[in-house]
């Protein structure tokens, strides 16, 4: 992350960051004033499936021939680089500040998996740190113009979503993922009320390895049990988005960095992604930013 470290003379280390930080919200403007929307992904617990909803989410919008940017706010774990087939790349760096890779359907894509020597190199930092690479990734790298970024933040309500809160408080929403368990269920009622606390609209819940549909008879079995999603949804006044059922391919797809609403656009998983990709949609277009600057 040096490399986005500016220089200064005669100053104190106290002077120094105080000014690092004044640049820094002045180029978040700048750098976000031409991003129509951001869209947060989060959960409460682990292994439900959310980065997987975050590339399918980005890749669908980029087959409208929409301009899309992924953000992966996951510090410990990022999953983004391997999802999209982007493993080992490097951001590029000039004058202007540093430059998303682009992924497929030239999505625009930020991870701290770009900025490491190899994907096995662990993140081991403290809250600060974390705090500081998250503004960097808005602030120091060029976007350009964005019709949606995309945040995929990690499990629970600590560093990283209390970062992308603190640091776009316009945020048009965050999508809520959850798996149907009552485990699950229980768990990710933490990020509803995490949300709520800090201000962030909530666009709705998707209920993600809703049922396993046979491929061969149709039938539907509840591998984990089915409904929690729209049950929580229910229990909070939250939107239900919907839910996407067990596809072996979604697993295949992800381990070739290919994602499944473009690879297997006929799928069960992928019909059911299509819908909730439209509620997405709406939602957004509902809540257009009015001081965009569509002409600069």
């Amino acid at each position: 992350m040096g490399v986005f470290m500016s220089k200064t003379e005669n100053l104190s280390p106290a002077e120094t960051f105080k000014n690092r930080m004044r640049e820094q919200q002045e180029l978040l403007k700048l750098r976000l004033k031409h991003v129509k929307h951001t869209v947060a992904v989060i959960s409460g617990k682990g292994g439900v499936g959310k980065s997987t909803v975050t590339v399918n989410l980005a890749a669908a919008f980029a087959q409208q021939r929409k301009q899309v940017g992924v953000l992966d706010a996951d510090i410990h774990g990022p999953s983004v680089p391997r999802l999209l087939g982007l493993t080992g790349q490097q951001v590029k760096v000039g004058p202007p500040g540093a430059f998303p890779v682009i992924g497929p359907l030239g999505m625009k894509v930020v991870s701290i998996d770009f900025f490491l020597p190899e994907e096995k190199t662990p993140t081991i930092w403290r809250g600060p740190l974390k705090m500081t690479a998250i503004r960097q990734f808005l602030s120091d790298v060029v976007w350009g113009r964005l019709d949606v970024l995309f945040i995929d933040l990690p499990p629970g309500t600590g560093d990283e979503p209390l970062s992308i809160a603190q640091l776009l408080p316009n945020i048009d929403g965050v999508v809520i993922v959850t798996m149907p368990s009552e485990l699950s269920r229980a768990v990710v009622k933490k990020a509803i009320t995490f949300a709520r606390r800090v201000g962030m609209p909530i666009i709705g819940i998707v209920e993600n390895m809703s049922g396993y549909v046979c491929p061969t008879c149709g039938d539907k079995i509840d591998i984990f049990q089915s409904g929690g999603g729209k049950k929580m949804a229910e229990e909070t006044g939250v939107t239900f988005l919907g839910s996407i059922p067990i596809d072996p391919k979604v697993g295949a797809d992800s381990d070739k960095g290919k994602p499944f609403v473009i690879e297997h656009a006929d799928s069960p998983a992928a019909k059911a992604f299509t819908e909730i990709v439209n509620k997405v949609e709406v939602y957004l277009k509902e809540n257009v930013k009015p001081n965009l600057d569509e002409k600069a």
